[in-house]
């Protein structure tokens, strides 16, 4: 799985201490909704805006659900 990290997708993995795993298992096993450009997965506290461009997944934003 390949990942295209935004800049705001960058700072708030270091603002929020999330790591590429965590996305990568967010999207992979996380619940799927449907967006108006793409969409939100969550699995445990993580969520994550994504779209699949090919075989790339570009990431919009990555948070902490409260």
């Amino acid at each position: 799985m390949e990942l295209l990290l935004t800049e705001h997708a960058k700072q708030q993995m270091v603002t929020r201490g999330i790591t590429i795993d965590q996305i990568k298992r967010t999207i992979q096993r996380g619940s799927r909704m449907k967006q108006t450009d793409g969409y939100l997965s969550s699995h445990t506290y993580l969520a994550v805006a994504w779209k699949k461009f090919g075989e790339y997944y570009k990431i919009k934003t990555v948070m902490v659900k409260d």
